[in-house]
Parts: C-alpha cells; sequence; structure tokens
C-alpha cells in the first residue's frame, strides 16, 4: 500500500504540496490522517482497525479479480467557498475543505473515527530546526506566557532510541528527528520497510496485502537512509530578499507591530549538531519558534495528536514561503491547503493568533501589502 512511488511525487523540488483548485478531483500531494478516540501505548493516536493511520489509494496488490480497485479507498476534496471583507471594503475569497472517501475496499470506516487532511510540507532548512536545542524551545515557551500566548512542546514517541522526545517536524510536531520523519514517511506513504518499522502496515483485514510477497528486510538499508537524512539535514534555505526596499521595512515593522513575530519568531540560533558539525552555532531566520499553538476552531481538525489537542498546530517556518510558486508552482499554504495566497493565510487565523490577525485586518490595504511584500521576501 502506498500514496506516491517516491519522495518527489509530493514533495516536488523540496516543496510544499499543491492543492488543486477544482472541486470533486482525487487528492494526491495531499494525504488524510486518521484516529478513533483513545490513545495508543506512547500516547501516539489510535488507527482505524481496518485503515490505519491514513488513506493509501494505491497499491501493488494482484488480485484475482483485474477490475478490483487499487488501494485502500479514493479521496477527493470539494471546496466549501465563502467571502471575507476587510474593514476599508477590500474583499476576498476563502475556501475550506470538505474530504470525501469513496470506493472503500475494506469495509466502513470505525465508529467516531477522526480525519485531518494534511498537505504536504516543505523540507527545506529542516537541519536547523533539529539543531536548535529543547532548552531554547522551552526558553520561547517560558518566554511567550507573560506575551498572553500558550506555546506549548509536544512530546512524542522517539522509535530509535526508544524513549519520548520533544516533537519537531510534522504539522502537530509529532516527529522528533528527521530521521525518524523519514521512515515514518517510507512506510506509510511508500510502502517501505526499516529497521524501526519492519513490518508494511497491512492491517488485519487487508488479506491480500498481508498474503503479498514481501522483500527482503528492511527494505531502506542504511546505504539509502543515511544519505537520504543526510541530504535532509543539509538542504538550505534562500537567502532573504528585497531588503533595502522601503515595502520590506515597513512590512517587517508592521509584522512586529502586530504580534505575529510572537509565534513566528524572526530569529534563533543553532545549537550543538554533530550530525553536521557546519550547522552549529547559527543565528538562523526561521520565523518559527517550534512549538504548538492552539489555532482555534476554524483551524481545527478535532485530532488529537500526543500532546496536541485537535486545535493545536505547530508553528510552521515561513523562510522561503515567497518562492514556492517557483519552486512547484505550489500556493497552498496552512495545513490543508485551502489558503491559496499568503493573505488567506493570515485571515484564517484564530485561537492564539486572532489579536495579531485583527491588527493585520485592520491595517490599510497598502500596510497589508507591505506585510505580504515582506512574507514573501524572507
Amino acid at each position: 500500500m502506498f500514496m506516491a512511488t517516491n519522495c518527489a511525487g509530493c514533495h516536488l523540488n523540496a516543496g510544499r504540496g499543491r492543492a488543486l483548485d477544482a472541486s470533486g478531483l482525487r487528492v494526491f500531494q495531499q494525504l488524510v490522517r486518521l484516529s478513533v478516540p483513545g490513545v495508543g501505548p506512547h500516547g501516539e493516536p489510535k488507527p482505524d482497525p481496518n485503515y490505519g493511520n491514513d488513506i493509501q489509494s494505491f497499491d501493488m496488490i494482484t488480485r484475482k479479480d483485474p477490475e478490483a480497485r487499487a488501494g485502500e479507498a479514493e479521496v477527493f476534496i470539494d471546496w466549501i467557498n465563502s467571502s471575507f471583507t476587510f474593514p476599508d471594503g477590500q474583499q476576498i475569497e476563502l475556501r475550506r475543505p470538505s474530504i470525501r472517501i469513496e470506493n472503500l475496499n475494506f469495509g466502513p470506516l470505525a465508529d467516531g473515527v477522526m480525519m485531518s487532511l494534511r498537505n504536504t510540507q516543505a523540507i527545506l532548512g529542516m537541519g536547523y530546526l533539529e539543531a536548535i536545542s529543547e532548552k531554547d524551545i522551552l526558553k520561547l515557551a517560558e518566554k511567550q506566557k507573560a506575551m498572553g500566548l500558550n506555546g506549548r512542546p509536544n512530546y512524542v514517541r522517539d522509535d530509535i532510541n526508544k524513549k519520548t522526545s520533544l516533537g519537531r517536524f510534522g504539522w502537530k510536531a509529532n516527529q522528533p528527528s528527521i530521521k525518524q520523519q523519514i521512515a515514518a514517511a517510507f512506510l506509510g506513504d511508500i510502502g517501505i520497510t526499516s529497521s524501526i518499522y519492519p513490518e508494511q502496515n497491512c492491517t488485519p483485514v487487508q488479506k491480500e496485502c498481508l498474503a503479498a510477497l514481501k522483500g527482503d528486510k528492511p527494505e531502506l538499508r542504511p546505504d539509502l537512509w543515511e544519505p537520504i537524512t543526510f541530504w535532509s539535514q543539509t538542504l538550505d534555505v534562500p537567502a532573504q530578499r528585497n531588503r533595502d526596499k522601503p515595502e520590506f521595512k515597513n512590512g517587517e515593522k508592521l509584522f512586529e507591530s502586530a504580534g505575529c513575530s510572537g509565534c513566528h519568531v524572526p530569529e534563533m540560533r543553532t545549537g550543538k549538531y554533530p550530525a553536521v558539525p557546519q550547522i552549529a552555532n547559527k543565528l538562523i531566520r526561521p520565523y518559527t519558534d517550534m512549538l504548538l499553538h492552539d489555532m482555534g476552531p476554524d483551524l481545527a481538525d478535532g485530532r488529537p495528536d500526543f500532546k496536541a489537542s485537535g486545535t493545536d498546530w505547530r508553528t510552521p517556518p515561513l523562510w522561503g514561503v515567497g518562492l514556492s510558486m517557483q519552486v512547484n508552482a505550489s500556493n497552498s499554504f496552512l495545513h490543508d491547503g485551502r489558503a491559496r495566497n499568503l493573505l488567506e493565510a493570515i485571515v484564517w487565523h484564530g485561537g492564539e493568533a486572532k489579536t495579531a490577525r485583527d491588527k493585520f485586518i485592520s491595517f490599510a490595504q497598502q500596510q497589508r501589502d507591505d506585510l505580504i511584500f515582506f512574507l514573501s521576501s524572507i
């Protein structure tokens, strides 16, 4: 069972997924996380008993019926549109996704199943984020309390070291390291086993999957796993652009005055990083705090993940967002790709970010344009 045959199928040029604009189309560079109420032995979400942790739309299984549909099911997005008017009269259209799952091959989804649409994330600069010390991340959480914010770390299962560790990667910070993130993606997205995930993720009702010819174990050999990990650790970020332009300087001031920098922290410093010593002790500008924040009901997926609640999301880094279209023709922002540009993404902010969002929408249109110009240049 798989969603793609290679990493670039979803991370084209290491960029984010592109959510197709038309309704009723099958998803490809997005996925649907599944879980049922309760938690697993390490606090992780409990998978759907028939379909596991997500819907995989393809497989390599030989069936007696040549007309049988492949994969677990087909996933479609139907967009629900609404309009938003700024105080100065500017209008924009917003959209939110409605998930539709059809042609389930292995029975119904469980009662009470929780579904969360996830867009593929850009993977640049991950090594720098891994090199930030846990101590510094926790200091940010303490500092934010005085600002009226409630950034919190996620603590998750570290399957490589068999312990609980700080979560750093994923939309809900549910992965502790780049190496584990890669192994989890190989298993769940491509159907490739590894030394930490040695079994194919077939559920008990998927008889053909369980009986299918298995490859050597592990399939993700160290001579493949290590170079992909190293590449992911060393993939750099683009330099900031347009810093001398007045729009950039004004946008940067407005970003600060609106309070956006409370969570999208402009500067951090890396600590020790034996995996890539050249990354250690560097001043970086990722515009993230690596923490979870309650983003309110409009962005909620209702699906907990370790310490993350159904309204929590990790603050995504903003570096490089202005080059997203150039990288792979995608400007699909937020966890489910609903925002088609940065303006829509900001308007969707709620929860802890509502105060900053309200300040942004109260700006004059030229001020909003300057702030977007700044974001597009970092």
